[in-house]
């Protein structure tokens, strides 16, 4: 009966974004009739609520609105437009995918994946007209490198909210988020764009770049893409040599907490990005405050999958459904990737698929001793199969590149489900290895 109460549940969400219903209200709606189906009164129903939404904000809604601070001074600043022309410059037409493909992995680690589709898009239509090549085959690329930074690396939500749940380092979650995004970027990127070598589907404009006065050079807008990265992982990488002394641990230990990193970026790019370069205090400020505002419903809509999750915590139906998992001898990060996949087919956004499916299998990854980081990994990877017609980013892309439903289907559709499976077949290399 519980398993059939979170398959109607499941389908109910599904129903309610098809007819766009905003996933934060379906979301919440779904949760409290989810927890009053189960025999929870409605005053347990509100406080698991209000407990859920608070344990996962009180972890991430520093990181993503600083995230998205970041974000948007990248964008005003040219830094993109940059780092595109730069690779362009030193990779040439013989490896023109790999340009693009870097392009999109700098500019998607420290972007959400809608704001690094809308910035890159412009150029991968001028990179692709002036190399006379197929617009698909150069957009490849850069699809799949948002999409694995979004599935797969902090500080993107999915990830962070998956590690919050899972209580995984997120110093390690990039380390290994970083050598499995490696292969599978050039596998569902770089292979299956050659694909589209001989496609009709050519560029019909070009780019009329908006920024061309007073752009910042190419080594400051490469270390600044870079920075929360390399503040995140270093420090973690670095942390086992240092560990007989406890100030170098402690400094090491701050500087890659990801809310310091993120601040020493934020605060790093304002100055050499802005205030350097002549913008006002006053007007910095108003771009950091329209990024906390586009970033709104994205952490509310994380917030009700966080109460989503508490409400099947308190009701007993996580643990049943991980014991099911676990009775079918499904190994643990094998159970992780099934369940998102198929939450993800279903209700079509991978942040909410990965939450979702935290809140399932949470009780069994602490009992199975597996390692957390691995299992944001899994899901993270579940959490990006078989992208269709439910999902926003299909449409993004569809329209966007101005192609055929079927040509999407194609294209997109394939390359999100490669990038899924050779994730976990990644993830399953790597837990061997640590």
């Amino acid at each position: 009966m519980s398993i059939l109460i979170l398959v109607a549940a499941i389908l109910l969400l599904l129903f309610l974004t098809l007819n766009k219903v905003s996933p934060f209200i379906a979301l919440l709606l779904v949760t409290i009739g989810v927890g009053l189906a189960y025999g929870l009164s409605f005053p347990v129903v509100m406080k698991s609520i209000q407990n859920g939404i608070g344990d996962l904000l009180g972890s991430m809604a520093l990181i993503l609105c600083l995230g998205a601070m970041q974000g948007r001074l990248l964008e005003k600043s040219g830094v993109a437009t940059v780092i595109s022309r730069y690779l362009m410059e030193k990779f040439g037409q013989r490896y023109l995918q790999w340009a693009v493909l870097l392009m999109g992995f700098l500019v998607g680690i420290p972007l959400f994946y809608n704001a690094g589709f809308v910035i890159l898009v412009p150029f991968v239509f001028t990179i692709a007209a002036s190399a006379g090549v197929p617009l698909l085959y150069v957009a490849m690329p850069m699809a799949a490198s948002l999409s694995v930074t979004h599935g797969f690396l902090p500080p993107h939500p999915g990830p962070i909210g998956l590690a919050a749940i899972f209580k995984a380092s997120v110093g390690k979650t990039m380390l290994y988020g970083l050598i499995v995004a490696v292969p599978v970027v050039w596998m569902a990127g770089i292979l299956f764009g050659k694909r589209f070598r001989r496609s009709t589907v050519m560029a019909q404009s070009s780019l009329s770049p908006e920024l061309e006065q007073n752009l910042p050079s190419a080594s400051l807008s490469i270390f600044i893409a870079l920075l929360p990265v390399l503040l995140i992982a270093i420090p973690a990488a670095c942390l086992g040599l240092f560990k007989d002394s406890p100030f170098a641990t402690g400094f090491l230990s701050a500087i890659g907490d990801p809310v310091m990193a993120l601040i020493l970026t934020t605060a790093t790019s304002g100055y050499f990005l802005a205030i350097r370069r002549g913008m006002s205090v006053s007007d910095l400020m108003g771009h950091y405050t329209k990024a906390i505002e586009s970033v709104a419903m994205i952490l509310m809509v994380i917030a009700a999958g966080g109460a989503f999750k508490e409400v099947l915590t308190v009701s007993g139906v996580a643990k049943e459904v991980a014991g099911i998992i676990s009775g079918n001898a499904f190994p643990p990060l094998i159970a992780g990737w099934l369940v998102a996949a198929g939450i993800r087919v279903m209700i079509g956004s991978a942040t909410i698929a990965g939450l979702t499916t935290a809140g399932i299998i949470a009780p069994l990854v602490q009992s199975s001793g597996i390692m957390p980081e691995l299992m944001v990994l899994s899901v993270g990877a579940g959490s990006l199969f078989c992208s269709h017609v439910n999902d926003t980013g299909f449409w993004m892309f569809k329209e966007y590149f101005g192609i055929t439903v079927k040509q999407t289907l194609m294209s997109w559709t394939i390359m999100e489900t490669i990038v899924s499976i050779a994730g976990l077949v990644m993830v399953l290399l790597l837990s061997t290895l640590v």
